[in-house]
C-alpha cells in the first residue's frame, strides 16, 4: 500500500510505502528499491518492522513515474499488491510502479 502527501511548498511527495505482514510473514529484513535509488541494494531503503507490516517514506519528485520492488530477507521479490500500476520487465516479472502525480 502507498500513501502520498504532496508538499505545497516544493515539487516532492511523500510517499509511504507499507508491505503488510501477510504478505510476509516471516521477514526479518524488507528493502525497498526501484529506479529512485538505482535498484543498487547497497543503496536500499531499509523498511522498519511494525506491528502491520514494514513501512518506509521515501520523498519522490512529482509528475512522475517510478518502478520499484520490495526484497525480502535479500531473496524474494515482492510486487505491491497495492501499487498504482504494474509494468512488465525484460526477466518475465512485473515491477510495481507509483505515479506521484498530484
Amino acid at each position: 500500500m502507498i500513501t502520498k502527501q504532496f508538499m505545497k511548498s516544493k515539487p516532492v511527495c511523500k510517499a509511504t510505502f507499507t508491505l503488510p505482514i501477510e504478505q510476509a510473514p516471516e521477514a526479518t529484513k524488507v528493502v525497498l528499491l526501484g529506479e529512485f535509488n538505482g535498484w543498487n541494494t547497497a543503496e536500499g531503503i531499509q523498511m522498519k518492522k511494525q506491528k502491520d507490516g514494514f513501512k518506509a517514506v521515501v520523498e519522490l519528485e512529482t509528475g512522475k513515474e517510478f518502478q520499484f520492488r520490495y526484497l525480502v530477507d535479500d531473496q524474494l521479490w515482492l510486487n505491491d499488491a497495492a501499487a498504482d500500476k504494474y509494468t512488465p520487465t525484460p526477466f518475465g516479472v512485473e515491477n510495481s510502479v507509483v505515479v506521484t502525480l498530484n
